[in-house]
């Protein structure tokens, strides 16, 4: 039987999941972190893996009807079908190295000493990155190239490495690639929906006879406060990063990382 404590951290680190998801402060290396604290143990860290499908829910509500747009006018739109493609090509890298290096990554990576120094470093990069002049180029995700959605891609790899954060690393790449803030965050939450799907059936796919009954009631509790944090989330940081950059994610994760090295040290 799934116990209140149970509950209650699973809660809360599905609304770490749902608010951290979609900004450049990464939600696994949050989620690790806090789960370390809190005492949360899953499976593999299945938990933290396949609640990330409430925050593609709240990707697909937000943008609903441009999805749809681009949706119908794929047969006759050049422009939106370059914009799939682009997407999916971005989509690539990720794919093909989860896909093989996942269990890896997951045995020798996902430990909090490297999420804090990944958030330190990853905030000091935003830092730089957000007080950069940096020439722009792009200002519409639908005008992105393909070799630029592939080099946007590539930078999503980095991501692998828990607390590098996926949209920080998207976005930085797509910066560097010439977007500018705006259509860079917006084309991170577009690249997250097969990243993300892609993630969520790997992991359940691989995990899926070690859960109990518990483990799928705290998932399923997960998913729906996830989805409801997410949503928030998604309606407010674009306008946010267009008007304030990047500085108070970057220093989030600074003072986060240094926290938990803190933390790590006193209580182990």
């Amino acid at each position: 039987m799934m116990d209140a404590m149970s509950i209650t951290k699973a809660v809360v680190l599905a609304v770490v999941e749902g608010a951290t998801e979609f900004i450049p402060v990464s939600s696994t290396g949050h989620q690790l972190l806090v789960g370390h604290f809190i005492g949360f143990q899953s499976p593999n860290n299945t938990f933290e893996v396949l609640i990330q499908l409430g925050a593609i829910l709240a990707i697909l509500a937000v943008y609903f009807r441009r999805l749809l747009g681009v949706a119908t006018a794929l047969p006759s739109d050049p422009k939106a079908r370059r914009f799939v493609l682009g997407i999916l090509i971005a989509f690539l890298p990720a794919a093909i190295i989860g896909g093989i290096f996942s269990k890896a990554i997951k045995y020798y990576l996902f430990n909090p000493w490297i999420v804090c120094a990944t958030l330190v470093a990853g905030g000091l990069v935003l830092l730089v990155i957000d007080d950069m002049d940096l020439e722009v180029k792009k200002t519409d995700v639908y005008d992105f190239t393909v070799p630029m959605d592939l080099k946007i891609g590539i930078f999503q790899c980095l991501a692998m490495i828990p607390g590098v954060s996926r949209s920080g690393a998207t976005i930085v790449g797509a910066m560097l690639m010439g977007a500018d803030k705006r259509s860079a965050t917006e084309f991170s939450f577009y690249l997250a929906m097969p990243t993300m799907a892609g993630a969520f059936a790997k992991d359940l796919l691989d995990n899926y006879k070690n859960l109990s009954r518990d483990d799928a009631g705290l998932i399923v509790i997960g998913f729906v406060v996830a989805f409801l944090s997410a949503l928030f989330v998604v309606r407010t940081v674009l306008d946010y990063v267009s008007r304030h950059g990047f500085w108070l994610f970057a220093w989030w994760r600074i003072i986060v990382g240094s926290l938990g090295f803190a933390g790590l040290i006193i209580l182990g």
